[in-house]
């Protein structure tokens, strides 16, 4: 078996980003769905894929309109209490030839309706890469959905083969989730978070510091427990978008509810973090005091440095960041990070040129790339971050990283820090006892 492909941070900056190999440009080759990859390279798959992100409106139901291969998927939710919420519509390949299933899915909606003993806050219509072949008008279909039932529709599109575009398929997800949201009165000192589908770990500093603002009140789908309280999300003065795939329903938002927006990212640098709040400080009028978090992040990071010295760490893209930026805070901390799993855009594309110049041997491999069947570990790695990176180290100290409590900030450096130090604590302890 060939090994598997991986181009140097160095070479990648060489080639620039148009010119990347095919082996690690998903659209140039088979795609390969290692237990890896599975929670997060389909859409629809684990976690908050299209289809559990529809559900983030309070109150709402899916009917998934696909044939049974694409719903098959779906069973995996149903340990998280979502087997009530879905429903589905299987499509034949006379359907899918014809065009008639196009019919039957406002039948469809009123039969899931007759079924239900309350009146949902919205339907979902899921639809998947069929549609996007065939260029189906979903908006319309809603439309028609909506005038037969009487309850909002709304689509949610699960078109996998747009993943990796300009407006992918989770980009399309946020800007369903908040299309039911009406004007209403602005409050000045009310604000909407944006980005994630699940809420802020409750320590984060945004909190606190937007509160100094003279911030009363910060809404959060992840949050909002009923439909009431997702409404209240357009009063709000303005919204935070701490996620670039939330940009397109921030725009909508300001464009129908007047609801302006100022966006952020999700760094690990703490030099980025401060430079963030400072310019969030002067869109709001304020200075933030940003003294204790920076230090106390700080201080984390110095322990584990401290603590296990330099370590060769690995970095995946099952985690809440991106791993390129990780990588690149990793090594501005004082440790090695040989190796990165991670999938290259347009957005990341200039951590990869920050990184050859700080570290240009460091190896980037692409999940998806039939070749990492033979990936085989040849380099020294001490501990690994990232559900994808802990499949191939089984072996290692490794965290995930992935829960659904979303880190931001200072507070994320904290966290990945901490639960990094337990992680090579218990496995040494293990080690020791194995002797």
């Amino acid at each position: 078996m060939n090994k598997a492909f991986y181009s140097t941070a160095a070479q990648l900056a060489a080639r620039g980003a148009d010119d990347l190999p095919d082996e690690l440009v998903s659209t140039k080759h088979l795609i390969y769905s290692s237990p890896a990859t599975l929670d997060f390279n389909s859409p629809g798959a684990k976690g908050f894929g299209v289809k559990r992100a529809g559900l983030a409106i309070p109150g709402s139901v899916m009917l998934l309109i696909s044939p049974g291969c694409c719903g098959r998927n779906t069973a995996l939710l149903n340990e998280l209490g979502y087997n009530e919420k879905f429903f589905y519509l299987l499509l034949d390949d006379t359907d899918i030839v014809t065009g008639r299933y196009l019919k039957k899915i406002p039948q469809a909606c009123e039969e899931l309706l007759q079924g239900l003993d309350y009146t949902p806050s919205a339907i979902m219509l899921c639809c998947t890469c069929v549609d996007a072949l065939l260029g189906t008008d979903m908006e319309r279909v809603c439309r028609t959905c909506e005038e037969r039932t009487g309850v909002p529709s709304v689509p949610a599109y699960m078109y996998a083969l747009t993943r990796e575009k300009r407006l992918p398929p989770m980009g399309l997800a946020r800007k369903s989730v908040y299309s039911l949201l009406k004007p209403q009165k602005r409050v000045s000192n009310e604000c909407n978070i944006l980005g994630f589908f699940s809420a802020l770990e409750d320590g984060c500093e945004i909190y606190p510091l937007l509160e100094s603002a003279g911030i009363k009140a910060v809404r959060e789908i992840g949050r909002c427990r009923t439909f009431e309280e997702y409404s209240m999300m357009s009063r709000a003065n303005f919204s935070l978008v701490l996620n670039s795939e939330a940009r397109y329903a921030a725009q909508d938002m300001q464009e129908r509810l007047g609801i302006p927006f100022i966006e952020l990212v999700r760094v690990y640098r703490l030099s980025k973090i401060r430079n963030q709040y400072r310019l969030l400080g002067q869109a709001l009028g304020v200075t933030f005091d940003d003294e204790e978090y920076y230090d106390r992040a700080l201080k984390t990071s110095e322990r584990f440095l401290d603590k296990y010295g330099a370590l060769n760490i690995a970095v995946g893209e099952c985690l809440n960041a991106d791993s390129f930026e990780l990588a690149l805070a990793l090594i501005e901390y004082g440790f090695k990070v040989p190796e990165i799993y991670g999938t290259i855009g347009e957005r990341n594309f200039i951590f990869i040129k920050k990184l050859a110049e700080v570290s240009p041997d460091t190896s980037i491999y692409s999940n998806l790339s039939p070749t990492m069947m033979g990936y085989e570990r040849d380099c020294e790695i001490n501990a690994v971050i990232g559900n994808d990176a802990m499949y191939y180290h089984r072996d290692l100290p490794g965290v995930g990283f992935n829960d659904e409590a979303q880190p931001f900030g200072y507070r994320a450096v904290e966290l990945l820090f901490e639960q990094l130090d337990r992680a090579v604590t218990e496995n040494r302890q293990i080690a020791e006892v194995g002797k």
